[in-house]
């Protein structure tokens, strides 16, 4: 396909909203030995799930038989900390006011791959939003969309890490330039690292989900130890302290449009599902939020 392709996918992602697009071909992630040394080590706690497909996130073609185009994509989430009445804070990708970003993204992507099909109605197309098998910050990375900072996330030149990452697999074979990816621009900085309350990001580019507050307070089914509530606060699902600390990251803003913690603690599942139901919060449950809470609520 022509370039003229390129520029009609660069396009409407700027009209969709989109901050960010790159282009790779199908190829070994570059940090794919890395991952597996970090799953070799158990950092990725009880999230089983990432250790199987291992030879799909190797192979990103396989997504997707026949696949000669990659298109990655950044989305931009809420620069404001969503908080309760209290103070308390889910993290800012959560947006609980809208509807669950896998969803909207989706959409989306839809409508760029809309305009692949309309150019080459043979093509076969899989849009993916953070949840197929697939090392997604290391083809945004090799695509030239953003480095990798030494907290792991995916940080925009320009824009910061308060990204979706979206890709587009198709096919089609796009003509697009070939860029290099922007390597990191971190410099001696490590407010990351000083941040981060329970040592999860142990160095440089290097982290525990064991110790992480995103994985106990949404992904973590068990008792969370009553030592770590303290350092829970102020957030009760999600953290973005190592984001907010970032130099290419906006000053921290809170945004009050939360229940209060009582009324999420008297909340049935019934009303939870009928006001977030299709919301991100819906991933941890209302069950993982009283227990959340309840933890730091009695530590206060």
């Amino acid at each position: 396909m022509s370039s003229d392709l390129y520029e009609k996918i660069k396009e409407e992602a700027e009209r969709l909203g989109f901050i960010k697009v790159g282009f790779l071909r199908p190829k070994r992630p570059v940090f794919f030995d890395y991952f597996l040394n970090w799953l070799k080590e158990r950092r990725n706690a009880d999230m089983h799930w990432l250790e199987r497909y291992v030879e799909i996130r190797a192979d990103p073609e396989r997504i997707l038989p026949g696949c000669r185009t990659i298109i990655c994509l950044a989305y931009p989430y809420s620069k404001k900390v969503h908080s309760t009445l209290e103070g308390l804070f889910a993290a800012r990708y959560s947006e609980p006011m809208k509807e669950d970003y896998h969803l909207r993204i989706k959409r989306l992507g839809k409508r760029i791959g809309n305009i692949i099909k309309k150019a080459d109605p043979e093509s076969r197309i899989r849009i993916c939003v953070d949840s197929a098998p697939i090392l997604e910050r290391s083809l945004a990375y090799m695509a030239g969309i953003g480095f990798i900072g030494k907290n792991n996330m995916l940080i925009v030149p320009g824009y910061g890490s308060y990204v979706f990452l979206s890709e587009i697999f198709t096919t089609t074979y796009i003509e697009f330039p070939e860029k290099e990816p922007i390597e990191q621009n971190c410099n001696i900085c490590e407010n990351c690292l000083n941040a981060c309350p329970t040592g999860a990001l142990y160095a440089p580019h290097r982290f525990d989900s064991r110790l992480c507050m995103s994985y106990l307070t949404i992904e973590y089914s068990g008792e969370i130890k009553k030592g770590l509530a303290k350092k829970l606060y102020p957030f009760f699902l999600g953290c973005d302290r190592c984001q907010e600390v970032c130099p290419f990251n906006p000053k921290e803003e809170k945004e009050v449009c939360l229940p209060s913690a009582k009324e999420f603690i008297d909340m049935d599942e019934d009303e939870f599902k009928r006001r977030f139901g299709r919301t991100a919060l819906s991933r941890a449950g209302i069950k993982k939020i009283k227990r959340n809470l309840r933890l730091i609520m009695d530590s206060l």
